[in-house]
């Protein structure tokens, strides 16, 4: 006797229970109290990393409301990862996919933000061959892979319990991991971070990507852009986000 079905109906039923005990039924045979138990048990792993990962968010949610979005994601989300670091990614997702009702517009993107340290400090490429002294405005530029260049409609830098912006404001931040394995934090401006956007996206030198950049601002001469990007590269060396230069 096949008894395969009957078992995946089960766990179905059971982990709908499990994740609505109020709303879906207890499956027949299953005791009240070891599944309140073990849905609690549940239910506080997953709040215990996104607590840990995300805790703006919750600061300025308040803990009453930060439970009540916490439960609702329990109760409608499905991850497309078994792995627990990825929850307050997922989270990060469901929010900005607009499932839940009634919260600050600039939440998702103070979620993202927040996640955005994690995956930093859990990425892991292999460091790319580089020349630390090359000159990073005649030689291609290479970058920290350990890295992400983020753009927000919000200040969500600038968002906490004494802070919430009442209209968009947009904000360009790098975040990094440096030589010490530290995660770092920066502010750009629009024409830092889409300069370092076309270094990351093709490997050229500083006056390359100051020339894409010029005619994309529609400039007649990239050379007003060499100073700043010059100064610029120089300082992200400095900080661990360029490596240098192609070998």
């Amino acid at each position: 006797m096949n008894t395969a079905p009957a078992l995946h109906d089960f766990q179905r039923s059971f982990a709908r229970h499990l994740r609505d005990s109020r709303g879906e039924p207890r499956p027949a045979g299953v005791p009240a109290r070891p599944a309140a138990v073990y849905a609690g048990l549940l239910f506080n792993n997953l709040s215990s990393f996104l607590d840990r990962c995300l805790p703006v968010c919750r600061s300025v949610l308040g803990e009453a409301r930060w439970r009540r979005l916490q439960r609702r994601y329990w109760r409608e989300a499905r991850p497309d990862s078994p792995l627990h670091r990825d929850i307050p990614r997922d989270f990060a997702r469901w929010l900005e996919a607009g499932r839940a009702a009634n919260l600050p517009r600039w939440l998702p993107a103070l979620a993202h933000y927040e996640w955005a340290e994690l995956a930093v400090d859990l990425m892991d490429p292999p460091l790319p061959a580089h020349d630390p002294a090359g000159d990073l405005m005649r030689a291609s530029v290479v970058l920290n892979p350990a890295h992400l260049n983020l753009a927000y409609d919000w200040p969500v830098q600038r968002i906490g319990p004494q802070y919430r912006p009442r209209r968009p404001e947009p904000a360009w931040l790098l975040v990094w991991r440096d030589a010490q394995d530290t995660v770092q934090f920066m502010q750009l401006n629009a024409v830092s971070s889409r300069l370092l956007a076309l270094l990351a996206t093709l490997p050229q030198s500083g006056e390359s990507a100051c020339a894409q950049l010029a005619a994309q601002l529609g400039l007649a001469d990239a050379r007003s852009l060499h100073g700043h990007a010059a100064a610029l590269l120089t300082q992200l060396q400095q900080q661990g986000v360029v490596l240098g230069t192609r070998p």
